[in-house]
């Protein structure tokens, strides 16, 4: 029983030493107030921190209203990587969503979170219509 402990600390000290992390830059982006059917595309950059290559298995988003897109390959130590995000601003309002990713890092679930609050904007037949006098 003693063997069997001893190795089971082994395993778990190895697994440490060669963990994977990833720091990113802004772990949530805020859109602040933007117009409806503007552009809803926003990007999360981080960097891979550890010493083997990080590999995004996959990223899942709270609602259908937002569309994450992980990176295609593996990204090396100490460099950058990217998640876009694109949230449907053609719903006006509030919004906060949360987005999960998975990889192989220590860590293996990371929540990140866009949030924001869309206006519906000035509509240009409203505006031709208060010019001419109709």
């Amino acid at each position: 029983m003693k063997t069997f402990g001893t190795l089971l600390i082994v395993f778990f000290i190895s697994l440490s030493i060669n963990a994977q992390e990833f720091k990113f830059e802004k772990e949530t982006i805020n859109y602040g107030k933007i117009e409806k059917a503007s552009n809803g595309e926003r990007v999360f950059v981080f960097t891979n921190i550890g010493d083997q290559p990080l590999i995004i298995k996959k990223i899942q988003s709270s609602c259908g209203c937002t569309v994450p897109k992980k990176p295609e390959k593996p990204v090396m130590p100490g460099e950058k990587g990217e998640i876009k995000v694109s949230y449907d601003t053609r719903r006006v309002g509030g919004f906060s969503k949360a987005i999960t990713i998975y990889s192989n890092a220590k860590t293996p679930r990371k929540m990140l979170k866009i949030k924001g609050f869309v206006v519906k904007g000035i509509s240009l037949e409203k505006e031709k219509s208060e010019f001419s006098g109709s």
